[in-house]
């Protein structure tokens, strides 16, 4: 059975001279681990190399020495923002008897000072504040993302490189245009099938033929559109034949697709990245959130990769509604 949860309050309760508490500030090259170790005064800040067998060394020394202080471990919990890494650690974690969560970078409160100092010892003291505020119940310190499942966040990414791919398509197609437009010629539409053949015939403002080493640019630029878009149709293939080879009683994520793909106006595509993106999320904390009614509804974040959240989703319902 799956425990409760709540993003904005833990609701376990908190026996801090029983349960060690760290906080890891992650970096590409270091990781900053900070801890309060019942029994001991000190509070120590370790920087260890980015390896997750030496993280749980460290937070199982810290536990034996509060054990030789007189006090009986009974839960380890280790927190740390979400961003680059992703929830890979966390998932090794609890898969290895560490309580871990995963930290909103926007939901802890920073000072709004211009030239404020920054430094990862400053972090991780803002963390772990933010992280014993949250365990002991208080709300407002800091919202935890919901951890996805490994196959969870596999599902997300044929949306997610799409809209990179589309992206990369604009990008291209913006600059093609950039280049002929510095010739003053404006007509030429490089998403054409035959762009490339139209590209032998074009003429310069002052009536001559594109330079050479321009038309040679202009074909390697095409010849990257090209690959792009074949990508693309690739990924909405492949989204089609799964939507196609699912049951048509079957209830879950290619049901909900389907469903939604069903309202006048939103497409596969919207429909898939509403349900990957949001509703699975919201679901899956649904489904952990104690059912009482002086229990109101969490706000749920969606678990983005950037520390900013993702952008996908009002990026796509902006564009939807336009």
């Amino acid at each position: 059975m799956l425990e409760p949860f709540n993003p904005s309050r833990s609701l376990a309760a908190l026996e801090q001279d029983s349960t060690v508490i760290a906080v890891i500030e992650m970096s590409q090259s270091r990781w900053l681990v900070a801890a309060v170790i019942p029994g001991i005064e000190r509070q120590p800040l370790k920087k260890i190399d980015p390896d997750e067998e030496l993280l749980l060394k460290l937070l199982h020394r810290w536990q034996n020495e509060a054990g030789r202080a007189g006090r009986e471990i009974k839960r380890i919990v280790a927190a740390y923002e979400a961003g680059r890494d992703g929830f890979w650690l966390a998932r090794w974690l609890r898969a290895r008897g560490i309580e871990a969560y995963v930290i909103h970078p926007t939901s802890v409160a920073v000072s709004r000072e211009h030239r404020r100092a920054k430094t990862d010892r400053l972090d991780t003291e803002l963390l772990k504040r933010a992280f014993l505020g949250w365990l002991r119940g208080e709300k407002r310190h800091c919202s935890m993302a919901a951890i996805p499942t490994l196959e969870e966040e596999d599902t997300r990414r044929p949306n997610r490189e799409r809209v990179n791919l589309v992206t990369e398509r604009t990008r291209l197609i913006n600059q093609m245009k950039a280049i002929l437009v510095r010739f003053g010629i404006r007509t030429f539409k490089p998403t054409l099938r035959k762009a490339e053949e139209k590209l032998e015939g074009l003429r310069t403002a002052e009536g001559t033929p594109l330079p050479q080493n321009t038309r040679a640019e202009m074909r390697r630029q095409l010849a990257r559109l090209r690959v792009v878009r074949e990508q693309i149709s690739a990924i909405e293939r492949e989204r089609l034949r799964k939507l196609a080879a699912a049951p048509a009683e079957e209830r879950g994520p290619h049901a909900m697709v389907r469903l939604l793909a069903r309202v006048l106006g939103v497409g596969v595509e919207t429909a898939d990245m509403l349900v990957n993106e949001i509703l699975l999320a919201i679901c899956a904390i649904a489904k952990r959130w104690p059912a009482t009614p002086a229990s109101p509804a969490p706000q749920t974040r969606v678990a983005g990769e950037g520390a900013s959240g993702d952008l996908h989703v009002p990026a796509a319902l902006a564009f939807d509604a336009a």
